[in-house]
């Protein structure tokens, strides 16, 4: 290998972390306001529902969903082939092709399930505002990153899929 190619693996490399840094931090953010939110709910137990048997099955079902949401994401984006030309379809598969985010969206609704399934209302208050500071802080870092990375062909994919 050339020095070329050594110095583009080490760049993609270093795209590669900077994006999972990122990431890491959003799921750290969720975490945190997840202890956060569950706190204020043992001290101050506010319901969501009177009947919890209906927080209880919505909450299971968008588990459920939302555990199938993350796990297709992860798979589809490991299967990401960057080695050939990079064009808008290449980012465009499976959940990526409806949002640019679909594990952020799977966490959410996993945490806002198990918030609906044990009837906690600081919990759900707590999940929004991790989603809307994941969204606003960290995700748009890493969007920042992936532009840097493959330019145009992600500038076009961002303009496919809004959300």
């Amino acid at each position: 290998m050339d020095n070329f190619g050594l110095q583009e693996d080490k760049a993609v490399k270093h795209h590669k972390t900077k994006v999972h840094h990122t990431l890491a931090h959003s799921y750290y953010s969720y975490f945190i306001l997840f202890l956060i939110g569950l706190s204020f709910d043992l001290f101050f137990p506010i319901k969501i529902s009177i009947h919890p048997a209906i927080t209880l099955g919505i909450g299971m079902i968008i588990i459920i969903l939302s555990t199938f949401l993350i796990f297709w994401a992860q798979r589809t984006s490991h299967r990401l082939d960057i080695k050939k030309e990079i064009t808008v379809e290449t980012f465009c598969k499976g959940p990526y092709c409806y949002t640019r985010t679909p594990t952020n969206f799977g966490l959410f609704f996993l945490v806002l399930g198990f918030a609906l399934v044990i009837n906690a209302f600081f919990l759900v208050i707590a999940t929004i505002i991790s989603f809307v500071f994941a969204k606003l802080i960290f995700l748009k870092q890493q969007e920042a990153i992936l532009v840097e990375k493959y330019g145009t062909p992600y500038i076009e994919y961002k303009k496919k899929v809004k959300f």
